[in-house]
């Protein structure tokens, strides 16, 4: 088996562009633009960006590349990526520049690349920094890495960006992209690997590992230590399989947190969805083996969020199982009984995510969470809503939405706010148990939120259904298909951000 993904080193500088040695030149160009601040770089090209430019070549459109040739500069080769108008040249806009530059670099088997900040945008340095420095490492990821033929992966192993400004600042901008950037991609790599081989017990192994190497603790409880918290949720969906379940809880316990505040984090680890008895057509179902996206979104963030040493108390728990058909398997009918005693009626086994986070919503509590963030691949009613391109965010109050949805702006994880009114708990009504596992079709990803606010005790809470955006069906210039690494900077940069949230949010 290949690397899935490997970070290049990463440094920043403003020196003259005609004196950067590099194998390519990352340039990024606008629709309205001159190129005036990059003096030179026609004429070293021979002219070739004037002439694109008059036959349509090179419009400035998003994310379209032409590669020229240069003489008398050190770099020999310059792709041009198209942004867009330089007014809508946000961070997102940036990431992606520096994605599309290191992957058409990756393609090229070209190793040492140089992107170019061109100043006179909105974008602080620093920030520009940062989302540049996650674009270029988000671009060494390889999701083919199972393949035994053909050529070995390429990676870009040297990233320099020319950026001015306060260097010192923008050094530590470029440690944060990097970090952000890599564990997205560790991300990435576990969501990507099929269910056979990350079954519940090697993911939990493998999250312990990771947490370990970013000096976290962790803690991985068995099936037994789980049945001892009645954690009736989880090993009910656990019934079906011959994996057993385990429950990851990992901690970050700084020395100058914010007082009275602690992040609970949950994410959903089923590493294989059949559907169980309510068995999912087999069409598309090897899919099924990044269900456990949101929860390997917890365990990265919760790496990152130490490596960066994030001023806040925070507890990550992912709860981690197969849902299979097996003889023992739960049945629709049956009531389980969740670890705080409120009971479920299971009307459709599919709707197993939402129980197990149940569970490790109560847990996450137990362990002194006063803010909770849930993720998940949760339902295929909020792809129907918003499609592959946004998740969707649930919860309460709307000043701890919004303190989520403004970390997922500045992350590039677009997401969007959709309604709990409470009025939709109707459809959960249960003739012998406290509610079902489901309202059926209309609102289902709504109801599957209500069902999770039933286990948080009224504390901030956000659910984030990320079952669009985990997985990319369709290549784009700055992403290619295959698992995407959704909601990890999201909780980063939500836990970053502790002081403008930590007193609104209550």
């Amino acid at each position: 088996m290949q690397m899935a993904f490997r970070s290049p080193a990463l440094s920043a500088h403003a020196r003259s562009v005609r004196d950067i040695a590099a194998d390519v030149l990352v340039v990024p160009t606008f629709s309205d633009d001159d190129l005036a601040d990059v003096p030179g770089l026609d004429a070293a090209s021979g002219g070739e960006v004037t002439r694109a430019r008059e036959r349509g070549e090179l419009t400035g459109k998003p994310y379209e590349t032409l590669a020229v040739t240069l003489s008398g500069w050190k770099t020999t080769r310059a792709l041009l990526v198209g942004l867009g108008a330089r007014k809508d040249a946000g961070t997102e806009q940036l990431r992606r520049l520096a994605t599309v530059g290191g992957l058409q670099a990756r393609q090229r088997r070209l190793t040492h690349v140089t992107i170019l900040h061109r100043a006179r945008t909105a974008v602080s340095p620093e920030s520009a920094a940062q989302a540049m420095s996650e674009g270029v490492v988000l671009a060494n990821y390889d999701g083919a890495s199972f393949r035994t033929s053909g050529p070995p992966a390429s990676w870009v192993e040297t990233a320099e960006l020319w950026i001015e400004g306060d260097q010192h600042g923008i050094g530590a901008a470029v440690t944060r992209g990097r970090v952000l950037g890599e564990y997205s991609n560790e991300a990435r790599a576990l969501a990507n690997a099929p269910g056979n081989e990350l079954t519940p017990r090697v993911f939990a192994d493998r999250a312990a590992a990771i947490a370990k190497a970013a000096g976290l603790a962790a803690e991985v409880l068995d099936e037994q230590r789980i049945a001892a918290l009645n954690m009736g949720l989880v090993l009910g969906v656990a019934r079906g399989s011959q994996e057993p379940p385990r429950l990851v809880v990992l901690r970050h316990d700084p020395p100058k947190a914010v007082s009275n505040v602690v992040l609970g984090l949950v994410g959903k680890g089923i590493t294989f969805d059949t559907g169980g008895i309510s068995i999912k057509p087999a069409e598309n179902m090897d899919k099924m083996k990044d269900d456990m996206s949101g929860g390997a979104a917890v365990i990265c963030a919760m790496a990152a969020i130490a490596r960066l040493n994030a001023p806040v108390r925070c507890v990550g728990i992912v709860p981690m199982t197969e849902n299979m058909p097996g003889g023992r398997a739960v049945k629709p009918g049956d009531v389980l009984t969740s670890a705080c005693g409120k009971t479920v009626e299971i009307i459709n086994t599919d709707a197993e995510g939402r129980l197990i986070l149940g569970d490790g919503l109560w847990y996450a509590q137990e362990l002194g969470a006063t803010h909770l963030v849930d993720v998940a691949t949760l339902t295929g009613a909020c792809v129907v809503a918003l499609g592959k391109t946004t998740s969707g965010l649930f919860g309460a109050p709307d000043t701890w939405v919004e303190a989520v949805r403004r970390a997922s702006a500045r992350a590039g994880d677009r997401s969007w706010p959709m309604p709990v009114y409470d009025d939709y708990k109707d459809q959960l009504k249960s003739e012998i148990a406290d509610f079902t596992n489901t309202g059926g079709r209309s609102a289902g990803a709504i109801t599957a939120a209500l069902f999770l606010k039933e286990f948080t005790r009224d504390k901030p809470w956000v659910h984030i259904d990320i079952a669009g955006t985990a997985w990319a069906e369709e290549a784009k210039p700055y992403q290619p298909k295959g698992a995407t690494g959704v909601a990890v900077r999201t909780l980063v940069e939500l836990a970053l951000d502790v002081s403008s949230w930590s007193s609104s949010a209550q």
